[in-house]
């Protein structure tokens, strides 16, 4: 045995065993069987993104609710401890105890008090009656709350999305890792055959070295295959909300994707990210309008009780206030004005970028359905060029045994049938990602 028939040896044992030992790996690894339906609930129930977005709705919501103050009182209550030899407010501390007497009206103690204590204890309610301005905020926050739930149903149907595209992925790897052990299976018998007829002395040296060759190279493509499942698994993982590590195995065959109505050859504008921006619109066109209700005067009702008294335990005196107050701002320098200006144009960018999103989703449906043709066309053809290169491997590997052919040949025509079922895999893919995400460009919202 020569340097270069022990190097190539070396070399292909040592490709099997790493692939070997990757297979018995995979197998200690946590490994979990798994549909395309449980994978898409894991992950509408675990995904981080999710979370976000209903953290979001609910802050809108929280946001919402605070806007209930336009309706209900505001009520404070306060204690307060004071002391003063202000002639003014010494004077006043004893007019609210109630406590001043002839003595009080001395001139000599009206200038010089000594110091006069005051502890009061109040009740203050202030209760809104009409402001326009922020009843039209109250019914801008609302529609913000319901900004927020479209943004999280489009958040629930791009993750659909990105779980049927992780899930065909594993798909197309593990089919891959079925091409590739078909081929080295079949690559094995080869170099057996051309093996055994090489120690007989019928074929050449050349025809056992390129059998191993072509052995170690789908070894190795196999070893990467392997890796790759695990590489999609990790992130069909991530996708759900769990730990990595877990090796998946699918439980939905490839499937040819189905034909798409004409009927939905148009985006829909009810689809959810339309309607999130739509509402956002329309809060902007409240906000604008609650800021022109500034212009107009504003209605409060407003009261309070309060207890004064020389001690600090003590409620000697009681007094009350109530009114109602009519304010008006007149002028504020034009700022009210200049706001409206800017939350116009606001709104107006904001129609402007609708406007824009609708157009750019038409052309990726456009192209969507021009890829979901391709790919079915080239899924045609896939099926009909694995037939014949099947037929064509058998052709040659008769051939072969009857000792019409070379080596070279059979393995030419194996690489080349491998080739064509992985075309075959990936035409697939594009058909079934291409259709999926057809889907989620047409969605339109439930509600």
């Amino acid at each position: 045995m020569n340097a270069t028939t022990y190097i190539i040896k070396l070399s292909l044992f040592l490709l099997m065993g790493t692939n070997g030992l990757l297979s018995v790996a995979f197998a200690q690894e946590n490994t979990r069987n798994i549909s395309l339906t449980e994978a898409i609930s894991t992950a509408l129930l675990n995904n981080k993104d999710i979370h976000l977005a209903l953290l979001d709705e609910r802050i809108a919501a929280s946001d919402y609710r605070q806007t209930q103050a336009i309706f209900l009182p505001q009520v404070d209550v306060s204690y307060t401890a004071m002391s003063t030899n202000n002639p003014l407010n010494a004077f006043g501390f004893k007019l609210q105890q109630r406590t001043i007497t002839q003595g009080d009206f001395n001139p000599a103690t009206l200038n010089h008090p000594s110091a006069t204590p005051d502890y009061m204890a109040k009740l203050e309610l202030q209760q809104p009656l009409l402001n326009m301005d922020m009843l039209y905020q109250r019914r801008g926050a609302e529609k913000k709350t319901e900004v927020y739930q479209y943004k999280t149903q489009r958040t629930r149907e791009y993750l659909t999305f990105e779980v049927q595209k992780a899930y065909l992925q594993l798909q197309l790897t593990y089919t891959a890792v079925k091409v590739l052990e078909e081929a080295l299976q079949t690559t094995n018998d080869v170099y057996t055959y051309t093996k055994n007829h090489f120690d007989q002395g019928l074929i050449q040296k050349s025809d056992v070295l390129n059998a191993q060759v072509q052995v170690a190279t789908i070894t190795s493509n196999l070893t990467k295959a392997n890796s790759n499942i695990r590489n999609a698994s990790d992130h069909l993982s991530l996708l759900m909300g769990e730990k990595t590590g877990t090796i998946y195995k699918i439980t939905d065959g490839i499937t040819t994707a189905p034909q798409m109505p004409d009927a939905v050859r148009d985006v829909t504008f009810s689809r959810a990210d339309f309607m999130a921006m739509q509402k956002a619109v329309e809060a902007s066109d409240l906000v604008i309008r609650s800021t022109q209700m500034k212009y107009l005067p504003r209605l409060n009702a407003f009261g309070n009780f309060q207890y004064n008294d020389n001690s600090m335990v003590g409620f000697g005196a009681n007094a009350y206030l109530v009114g109602v107050q009519l304010s008006w701002n007149i002028f504020n320098g034009n700022r009210t004005k200049n706001t409206i200006t800017t939350q116009k144009l606001e709104r107006d960018k904001l129609v402007t970028q609708l406007e824009d999103k609708k157009n750019q989703s038409q052309l990726e449906l456009d192209k969507a359905y021009r890829d979901l043709a391709d790919a079915r066309s080239e899924t045609g053809r896939g099926e009909v060029s694995v037939e014949q290169a099947a037929e064509a491997l058998r052709i040659i590997q008769n051939r072969y045994e009857q000792g019409l052919v070379n080596t070279t040949d059979v393995l030419l025509a194996q690489m080349q049938l491998s080739q064509q079922k992985l075309l075959l895999a990936q035409a697939q893919f594009s058909a079934n990602v291409t259709l999926a995400y057809l889907q989620f460009l047409t969605t339109s919202t439930n509600k």
